[in-house]
């Protein structure tokens, strides 16, 4: 069966402008900037989910806050359903806010501590106007019973810091459902969470993407976690996405050391286990001054002389098995 594809970027960069000193200035010195994502390019299927794995600081969150209009790319296309979102107006992108949502990483920062509980799940529905106080209470309280915030009539009215973690996790999973969105982007959700409940938590995802048909971006820094969740994954490194593929052609066949070195990092319970892939070198690179040619060569144990003057494209080497490297 051909799935749509809902979500496409195209080439996405964003250069976030470094503040010059007065040195600097003085003596007019070029303004670098921080290459947060620096050409990006994927298309998200309906009802799929992508993983987007890398290092802190390697432009996921950037990705998914500029799929949403968050911030404002520095070049780049964005795509809902074949159509360009970045032309439309503030208006517009209010309207389309309904269909596109996030989950942030941090619940407890990204909840008002002013605003009980009920409030807050409810909020989204009071922006849009399309329900009176008393519809609107009573999907809160359907969307809380969903995600397990139970006894959903008590929890209305509590606060933020009265929550455990796992339960403010489910309030923001909860706010950004309320709308009925087709497509969500879920920014480390389990980061926060304790490690007790990080699967509980994941089954919930997976349950809810079912029920209300969604489609996700699961941005995280373990790769363990996709395989719980995800469909493809797209490993990322510096800006750039150096593989991606479905999730058992990756996990059995990595074709980038980066890659290789992701999973290497898993913890496996078997204490007998040494690990047999080597460790790179040194520290990931400033976003400001890249290296040139691959990203990941100054740490790469397999660079080539081709490696740090060339970039190695994107390119498919199995069915749906994207990589960035010469090696292959």
């Amino acid at each position: 069966m051909h799935l749509e594809d809902l979500i496409t970027i195209d080439r996405l960069r964003k250069h976030f402008p470094l503040e010059k000193g007065l040195l600097s200035r003085l003596l007019a010195r070029k303004r670098g900037a921080v290459k947060a994502v620096d050409g990006v390019s994927f298309t998200i299927k309906k009802g799929e989910v992508l993983g987007l794995v890398g290092e802190s600081g390697c432009g996921k969150t950037t990705t998914g806050r500029l799929i949403l209009r968050l911030i404002e790319p520095t070049e780049g296309d964005v795509k809902y359903r074949g159509k360009s979102i970045l032309p439309l107006s503030k208006k517009e992108m209010e309207a389309m806010r309904k269909k596109i949502q996030i989950v942030f990483q941090d619940p407890y920062a990204s909840l008002s501590p002013r605003m009980s509980i009920g409030k807050a799940i409810e909020h989204p529905l009071a922006i849009h106007g399309e329900y009176t106080r008393a519809e609107r209470k009573e999907i809160c309280l359907e969307i809380m019973r969903k995600v397990g915030l139970t006894p959903e009539t008590f929890l209305y009215k509590k606060y933020p810091h009265q929550l455990s973690g796992g339960q403010r996790q489910r309030v923001v999973i909860a706010r950004a459902l309320v709308t009925k969105p087709e497509f969500v982007v879920a920014d480390e959700p389990i980061a926060m969470a304790d490690v007790s409940v990080r699967a509980l938590i994941l089954e919930l995802m997976a349950e809810l993407k079912n029920e209300f048909d969604l489609t996700y971006l699961y941005i995280t820094h373990d790769l363990a976690t996709c395989k719980y969740i995800c469909d493809r994954v797209a490993i990322m490194y510096l800006g750039k996405i150096v593989e991606m593929g479905t999730l058992g052609e990756v996990f059995k066949n990595p074709l980038h050391p980066y890659t290789a070195t992701l999973l290497e990092a898993v913890p496996v319970p078997d204490p007998k286990y040494r690990r047999t892939h080597p460790i790179p070198k040194g520290e990931i690179p400033s976003p400001v001054n890249p290296p040139s040619g691959c990203r990941f060569h100054p740490r790469c144990h397999a660079a080539g002389s081709e490696c740090s003057m060339e970039e190695p494209p994107l390119r498919e080497i199995n069915r749906n098995h994207l990589v960035a490297c010469f090696r292959d």
